[in-house]
Order: C-alpha cells, then structure tokens, then sequence
C-alpha cells in the first residue's frame, strides 16, 4: 500500500495541524525536528521541548524527527525517547536546507559529510528501539549530488526507509524537483524510498509515484492551509469522485485550527502562530492580500475569528 505522509515541517507540523491532516487520511507525520544536543541538556520539563514532543489522542503513526552531528547525543535521545512508546519510528534529519542548520554540519549539512553521517546513522539504530529511518536531500548542491551513495550507505547502518527531497541543499526550496534522481534512489537500495517535492495535488502525486516507483509520498507545502490534500489523493488513488472544500468549509476548518492552537498555547502565541496558517487557508478566495493584512493587525482571537466567519458565509453567499 502507498504509504501519504505530511513531511515533517519546523514551526508547522505541530499536533493540530497534524491531527486536522491525519483526519484526512494522512497515515503518517512526522514531529518538528527536535534537537538531540537541545533534548540531552534542557530542562527535561522545559516548555519549548515538551512541546515538539507531544503527541495527542487521534494521531496515527507518528515518527519522532532528530537532527544533530554528534553521533553520541543521537544515539541517547533516540534510545530515551524510543522507549517511551509515544512513537512509530526515530527519522535522521539529513535534509534541511536552513542556513543556521546546514551551515553547521547539521541537516543537509551532513550530506558533505558522510564519514559522519555513517557514524550518526549507526548510532541510532543501535540504539534505538523502534525503526530508524532517514530523510535526506539530493546533496549539498549540483556538483556533489550523492543521495545514491548516501542511502546505499544508509541501507547497510539499518535504516527502515529513506525518504529523499528531490533537490540539493542549495537548491533549497528553487526549481524542480529531480524525480528522476529519487527514481535512482529507490532503485539502488532494497529498503522503502518515498519521495518529496513538488506534491501540489493528486494529480502531482500519482504521476510520481507511477513514473518513480516509490513506496509513498512526503506532502510539504502542498498541505499547508490545504489538509484536504491527502483526501484528494486518497481518492484519486481508489478512483472516487474528491470535491474541492468550499469558502465556509475552508474557514471552517482554520477555526478548528485557530480553537485548537488557542487551548494549547493560550491566546498571545496562537494569534501569532496562526497567522501564517491562515494565510494558507485563504489563498484563492477573492481579496486575500488585503484579508491576511486585516488579520496580521489584529491582536485578539475573538476578531480573527469572527472575521473567518463572515468570509466564508460572504464567499459561499
């Protein structure tokens, strides 16, 4: 069975947004990234870090996603918290393009360093008591694309899966995705290899996987303000009919968001965080520039949600 997944996201794949996704038949997410150095020496009751950690009645498979460069602190944070049994899977982190992150071996970072990838990827199988998976980009830029050699190497330290982001570090989010270089992966190993980039839609989806022959998709920014994404390629999938939300339903679905975030982080954190979210929810309905300037000037829940509201009944009217 194809395996639809959210792709794990910093600072959006938090337990609403996945829980609002999962209820659309997304059968797996994954956490933010967390820290392996940050989990080894916060405060183990520190706010920050209990909240990437959380996981809420409703989820489905959840996979805990690690990032870092000392194999030691991996291999402690992926033992503690595979035994906790919150947790579907541990993934390694070798995919993200954030300057800070990269820049520091970290991340993408790790794809110009494979003697310490290896280390790391060793590290967390043999410490980990569920799977360990890694997701990974195609390299660090055109000259050094060797996702093929990394997961090739991944596959011998144990890894479950691999899951491959069809483009280079400096790439970051620019161009095409290169299918056909996760076409490759998936070929040169025997384990799953799912693949990211580029899933905008259903149709996006389907032709990558015929034309790759991947185990399952990671959906990114194609899922924000758009749970329904996965519904959609669900049905396509099984030859059903998928009807576009309406204005009031989208609406809808962001005051869930907005009531969810509120009774978690309380009212001063969830209007700020939600304002990208609504952002998202609002593309394509008639005035949304001047909608997201409305709202990124309110202070008070109470207003943006009434303001989502009258949109939707406006838009549907």
């Amino acid at each position: 069975m194809i395996s639809i997944r959210l792709a794990p996201l910093a600072g959006i794949t938090d337990w609403p947004f996945r829980l609002l996704c999962f209820e659309q038949g997304c059968d797996t997410a994954y956490t933010e990234m967390v820290s392996a150095l940050g989990y080894v020496y916060a405060p183990k009751d520190q706010r920050a870090m209990l909240s990437l950690l959380e996981r809420r009645e409703g989820e489905k498979r959840l996979i805990l996603q690690l990032f870092g460069k000392e194999p030691e602190y991996i291999a402690k944070t992926a033992a503690a918290l595979s035994q906790t049994g919150r947790y579907d899977g541990i993934d390694i982190n070798m995919g993200c393009p954030a300057h800070k992150v990269a820049s520091s071996g970290e991340g993408a970072g790790l794809m110009r360093n494979p003697a310490l990838a290896e280390k790391i990827l060793r590290a967390a199988v043999g410490a980990s008591a569920v799977p360990v998976s890694v997701k990974m980009r195609l390299g660090w830029d055109a000259e050094s694309v060797n996702a093929v050699e990394i997961a090739k190497m991944a596959e011998d330290c144990g890894v479950s899966e691999i899951a491959v982001h069809g483009r280079t570090r400096q790439q970051m989010y620019s161009g095409e995705a290169d299918w056909e270089m996760i076409a490759r992966v998936r070929e040169a190993v025997s384990v799953p290899v799912l693949g990211n980039g580029d899933l905008f839609s259903a149709e996006d989806a389907l032709r990558r996987i015929r034309e790759s022959g991947v185990s399952g998709v990671l959906i990114g920014r194609g899922a924000l303000g758009n749970p329904w994404i996965f519904s959609q390629i669900r049905c396509a999938m099984e030859g059903r009919a998928f009807t576009l939300p309406t204005a009031r339903e989208r609406m809808a679905m962001a005051l869930r968001h907005y009531d969810m975030l509120l009774g978690w982080k309380g009212e001063r954190i969830a209007v700020n965080e939600m304002r990208k979210h609504i952002g998202w929810y609002l593309r394509g309905i008639r005035g949304a520039a001047q909608l997201r300037a409305r709202i990124n000037g309110m202070e008070r829940a109470a207003e943006v949600q009434s303001l989502l509201r009258s949109i939707g009944e406006e838009a549907d009217a």
